[in-house]
């Protein structure tokens, strides 16, 4: 359909919809606007189609990046004297009005405004830039992925611009990430090219091995047992009456006067009748369980046992003591009593003797003395 057309198509359109349409002078719009390439608006503008612009829609649109050309339709770059390539950027004069080419280069033009350049001896390169310097006599010295860097080939001595995680006059030395000791809780280091990884063990994970692995997520406690998580291991706060690592038997209640005909010796394991079904049990219905409570109990009853030795063995020690003292100083009173009024006189029969036993008297002092035995003058006597 020709764009005139598609104008007056769209000022009926807008009549129908009800829109005010001013009506366009000739003078304005129809004389002036390029009604092959837009139309006149119902405002008295020129609306241009795509790829066409300006104010009566009388200029194409370049190719975007177009330099040094021009269009006769929309999208096309068509080069101005003296210029070439697809955006009309290269120069067909280059060698003739300012040669590229370096240190005596020799400037060649390709067409197209291509060229190259023909270097003198010692030098290389697009336009002889370089020159055959120590970088390019060593041939690539830097490894593991460093460049050479010789200011172009005017340098004395070549350097090396190593790759993060090398280091070396030649970047041959591969830096050790692991030297720091990053990873934690006795995990391996591997080391890599500027990086490294932590093998973790068993109940640690993360980067650095920090990560403490919840062994309690699988709740693993049974009978409603409170889990507190270790390291790679668990325990369960049993309740009263239960045991064993998930608290899956079950204690029994032991009976005062069968505790007390066990003998004392190491703990063993008691074999009890189940109660009810336990989880991961099997037999006839039997469980082991420890006897921690047999064990206390018989701990209790060997400490009064020892505590009546003891008491015994002190009351035999004072015994001892006692007879000790008694029979001391009894010979003490044999050895230091001299014959006279301390000592009875012998009988009348038998004559007295020097080592004749004296008989303490155990009279009081306030008693009498025999009839026979009148206290003699000058003389007292011994009670």
């Amino acid at each position: 359909m020709p764009t005139g057309c598609r104008c007056l198509h769209l000022v009926c359109l807008l009549c129908i919809l009800g829109a005010p349409v001013k009506p366009a002078r000739a003078d304005d719009c129809s004389s002036h606007c390029d009604l092959a390439h837009g139309c006149c608006a119902p405002d008295g503008s020129c609306r241009c189609d795509p790829g066409w612009e300006g104010l009566h829609c009388e200029r194409c649109v370049r190719m975007p990046g177009c330099q040094h050309g021009t269009c006769h339709q929309p999208w096309q770059c068509i080069c101005h004297s003296g210029w070439a390539g697809k955006f009309c950027d290269k120069d067909e004069h280059i060698c003739t009005t300012q040669s590229p080419c370096r240190n005596g280069g020799q400037c060649v033009y390709d067409g197209g405004g291509k060229y190259h350049c023909v270097c003198p001896p010692g030098f290389h390169g697009r336009d002889c830039e370089r020159k055959a310097g120590p970088c390019e006599q060593a041939g690539s010295p830097c490894r593991n992925g460093g460049q050479c860097q010789d200011d172009q080939g005017f340098a004395l001595n070549f350097t090396c611009r190593c790759l993060a995680g090398f280091v070396g006059a030649r970047c041959e030395v591969n830096v050790d990430d692991c030297l720091m000791r990053p990873c934690a809780n006795g995990a391996t280091c591997l080391d890599g090219i500027n990086r490294f990884s932590c093998l973790c063990p068993e109940g640690f994970a993360g980067r650095f091995c920090t990560i403490n692995l919840d062994d309690c997520a699988s709740r693993p406690c049974q009978r409603g047992a409170r889990c507190r998580d270790r390291v790679h291991d668990f325990d369960c706060l049993c309740p009263s009456g239960y045991g064993g690592k998930t608290c899956e038997l079950v204690l029994p209640v032991p009976d005062p006067a069968t505790i007390a005909d066990i003998p004392p010796g190491p703990t063993s394991a008691v074999v009890v009748p189940a109660t009810g079904p336990v989880p991961h049990s099997g037999g006839a219905g039997l469980l082991r369980i420890s006897v921690k409570e047999v064990v206390r109990r018989q701990e209790a009853r060997l400490g009064e046992s020892s505590l009546v030795a003891v008491v015994l063995f002190g009351a035999v020690t004072a015994a001892l003591v006692l007879s000790t003292v008694l029979l001391t100083l009894r010979a003490w009173r044999r050895g230091v009593c001299p014959p006279g009024p301390c000592c009875y006189p012998a009988p009348h029969y038998a004559p007295a003797r020097q080592d004749q036993e004296c008989q303490v008297s155990m009279l009081s002092a306030g008693l009498p003395l025999p009839p026979d035995l009148p206290p003699e003058p000058g003389k007292t006597t011994a009670l």
